[in-house]
């Protein structure tokens, strides 16, 4: 809002809302003040107010969850941050242990949303704020897993020893006799059940209270059923049937055993999932030698502030991002952008923090600290793109909402129909393995550990996704569309061509042209110094320059006149063989400039902005993996064309100005990527249906884009898309398996076999095939840790 006609279109907005009894806006401090009643909403009230033209602000925050074990628990946490006042969204993510919430201002604060999940049974605290307990979890859960496999080995081997070999159990029996030998089970896996499989009964139980029952209450209801059902049988056998008066206590002692076996596997791969935030952050030092008054101090890295002098070991890391003051040495960016080469760095050069200098030492000005540095600009993005929500779980999570109520169901079903057909002990084998073998928590990891391991690779690997979604879209793109200058081009001119009429050395020739463009500006001059410069030519002084723009220059050097420029610039000099090959080199795409030394030509030099050493190899690459790739340029197109041709794009506009980019987009179709990195391709990255900034470009364009390139190497464009479709073909994998491992156990576990000679499948097996289930996703969401660099180091020149 910003004057009082905005303030009287908000409130006549506001009023005209069904419900709405009030409005009074306020223009100094932003805010609206409603008084509603049904029909009347807060969201009711936001869409309004969007749909006016003045969205209520938003703002999204973190939450560390813990105490998510399944599907239903990220359901339910999501649904009771859904209910607070102003939440627009909120996404949970079992992978991560975390909550995403976005919040219209003036809404729950982020203690409030905390506090409802920890009401609902989940320990919840802001993010940073919440201590990171996932080792004292984990050793926690492995002592617990020891304790309950040592108190049930006994047990299990009492039980199930007789049928491997009948002499033990008769010899068992004659020692203790069948009372005190069921007494001794009782016992043992009553200690199970109070202290390593506390937890099952800690969450389960509350949550089938609150009618909102996880993996939890099933292993609660199992297990308890089976040691309850033991225990009568133990205690008071008069009240079952003769031959119901059995015993199921190793079969909960193992269900307890194999749950804590199978969360530890889960903890561990889970842990080796996260390895790449967990190596980005390692990535930045602690401290820094910081150069002042007192000479050369140590200081903490968050004490640093921007124009701090930073001096820099042999074999340390870059503290912060800055530029070079003094040395040179080659730094190794690779694990920022995974680049294998170290790069070369001189005074004014920049630096990145977290990469590693090589054998030179540097003094370096620090341009950004804190959280604005590029690392951690980086775990932002890795860390959103981690805790995203693709389309693709929407429909998991309308599935696994109703998945543990329907899993109870089936197995009173299951009980009910084996007390009608069969017997007791068979009604009690087939309800607890039906709610053993139900897995919710394979499916609720299905989506997001691909994501997790996925994203994290693609990071290693350079290529950051800075939205979760464009993962999914990105494996469906049926084309790329680069920009030419900076993208598929190194974005300056380079001297490409010397060509010396007779008589004449090339060296001293690229000599004299330098000695006449040191007085120039212009961006083909700066070539043909830079050029000088790697050759270690010494410039001669040069006098009496004069330039004429859109020609050349000419200036007198060593007591002769030097002309330089087109052939405009050089009319009245005979050219003889060296005007045809201007013509040629015009063809390719080169600027021509003419060398006259006293009215005679002395020679040729063309300079051309030069295509990446790896554009090549990727434009192939795509092709290869079935994407043809266009060029969409505002630069000349017999320019674009030369490049089109040398890196084998034919599909090509050029003289396209930046606001017609996005018409050019939309023209090529559905199903587009955009490949940019300047200011003037924001607009086309934002409406491309996947934008891929080059890293080295513009902020811009880099927030403006969903995926970056660190690199700025187009080879990263066919490395994103190896990414997305091995993640996303990942992730079908694991839902494949989620949803057929219980659409075809739960059955089996029901005892649906049995009637067709099939065997009744025991509660132990469930509580092991259950707890497999979850590690084979996992495990196989680790395999996309091995997606190997596409083209990056193959293709270096």
């Amino acid at each position: 809002m910003t004057c009082a006609s905005c303030v009287a279109r908000v409130e006549r907005a506001l009023r005209a809302v069904p419900g709405v009894a009030g409005a009074r806006v306020n223009l100094a401090d932003e805010t609206a003040e409603v008084r509603f009643a049904a029909p009347a909403t807060r969201a009711a009230l936001a869409d309004v107010l969007a749909g006016a033209g003045y969205p209520v602000r938003e703002t999204t925050v973190m939450l560390a969850v813990e105490g998510m074990t399944c599907a239903a628990c990220t359901g339910r946490v999501e649904r009771v941050l859904a209910a607070q006042p102003g939440v627009t969204r909120a996404a949970a993510n079992l992978a991560t242990r975390r909550a995403e919430v976005t919040v219209q201002q003036g809404g729950a604060s982020v203690a409030e949303l905390a506090a409802a999940v920890t009401r609902a049974g989940y320990a919840a605290a802001p993010l940073g704020a919440a201590p990171d307990h996932r080792a004292e979890d984990l050793a926690a859960l492995t002592r617990d897993a020891w304790l309950a496999a040592g108190l049930t080995l006994p047990v299990f081997l009492a039980e199930m020893g007789g049928h491997l070999y009948p002499p033990f159990h008769h010899w068992l029996l004659g020692l203790l006799g069948q009372g005190p030998l069921w007494v001794a089970q009782f016992l043992l896996i009553s200690a199970v059940l109070a202290l390593p499989g506390r937890r099952f009964f800690a969450k389960g139980l509350p949550a089938l209270w609150r009618l909102a029952p996880d993996m939890n209450s099933l292993v609660a209801l199992g297990t308890l059923a089976a040691w309850a059902y033991s225990t009568i049988a133990t205690f008071a056998p008069a009240l079952l049937p003769p031959e119901a008066r059995v015993v199921y206590f190793e079969a909960a002692g193992v269900i307890v055993a194999l749950i804590l076996l199978g969360r530890v596997l889960e903890a561990r791969a889970r842990g080796r999932a996260g390895a790449a935030i967990a190596g980005l952050i390692r990535l930045q030092p602690r401290t820094a030698r910081v150069e002042g008054p007192d000479g050369i101090t140590e200081q903490p890295i968050d004490s640093l502030t921007i124009g701090a002098r930073i001096h820099i070991r042999p074999g340390e890391r870059v503290a912060v991002d800055g530029l070079v003051l003094a040395g040179e040495s080659a730094v190794d960016e690779s694990l920022l952008t995974g680049e294998s080469l170290p790069v070369a760095k001189a005074p004014g050069d920049a630096l990145t923090g977290g990469t590693v200098n090589g054998t030179g030492a540097l003094v370096m000005q620090a341009t950004r600290v804190g959280a604005d540095t590029a690392l951690a600009r980086i775990i932002r993005m890795v860390e959103q793109a981690q805790g995203a929500k693709l389309p693709v779980q929407a429909l998991v999570d309308r599935i696994t909402l109703w998945f543990v109520p329907v899993v109870l169901v089936v197995a009173l079903l299951t009980v009910a129909v084996w007390l009608v057909f069969g017997t007791m002990a068979q009604a009690l084998v087939a309800g607890v393995a039906v709610l053993i073998i139900a897995c919710p928590c394979a499916m609720g990891l299905a989506t997001p550990v691909s994501i997790m391991v996925g994203t994290g690779r693609a990071a290693e690997l350079g290529v950051l996704f800075r939205r979760g979604d464009a993962l999914q879209m990105l494996a469906g793109v049926r084309q790329v569309a680069f920009d030419k200058t900076g993208t598929l081009t190194e974005g300056r001119p380079v001297l490409t061509d010397l060509l010396a009429a007779p008589g004449w050395e090339r060296a001293e020739l690229l000599r004299l042209a330098a000695g006449v463009e040191a007085g120039s500006e212009h961006p083909l001059a700066g070539a043909i110094l830079r050029a000088a410069s790697e050759h270690g030519l010494a410039l001669p002084g040069a006098a009496g320059f004069a330039a004429r723009p859109g020609q050349g220059a000419s200036a007198m050097i060593e007591g002769r006149r030097l002309t330089i420029g087109n052939a405009a610039m050089l009319a009245g000099v005979d050219l003889g063989d060296l005007a045809a090959e201007a013509d040629r080199l015009h063809g390719l795409g080169r600027s021509a400039l003419f060398l006259a030394v006293d009215g005679q030509a002395a020679g040729l030099l063309a300079v051309a902005d030069r295509a990446k050493p790896t554009a090549r190899a990727a434009i192939t690459a795509l092709a290869a993996m079935g994407l043809p790739a266009a060029m969409i340029t505002g630069d000349a197109p017999g320019v674009a064309r030369a490049i089109g041709a040398e890196l084998g794009i034919t599909r090509i506009s050029a003289g396209v100005l930046p606001g017609a980019k996005v018409d050019a987009i939309r023209a090529l179709g559905p199903g587009t990527a955009f490949v940019g990195d300047g200011i003037n391709d924001a607009p086309a990255l934002a409406a491309a249906d996947v934008g891929i900034a080059i890293g080295t470009g513009t902020d811009v364009a880099i927030e403006s884009a969903d995926v970056v390139l660190m690199a700025g190497d187009p080879a990263g464009v066919a490395t994103a898309i190896t990414v997305s479709r091995r993640t996303m073909a990942n992730i079908r994998q694991n839902l494949l398996w989620a949803f057929g491992y219980n659409a075809a156990l739960i059955p089996v576990a029901a005892g649906v076999l049995v009637p067709f000679g099939g065997p009744q499948l025991s509660p132990m097996l469930a509580a092991g095939a259950m707890a497999l289930s979850s590690v084979f996703v996992l495990t196989n969401a680790l395999r996309l840790r091995r997606i190997p660099a596409h083209l990056t180091e193959k293709s270096q020149p």
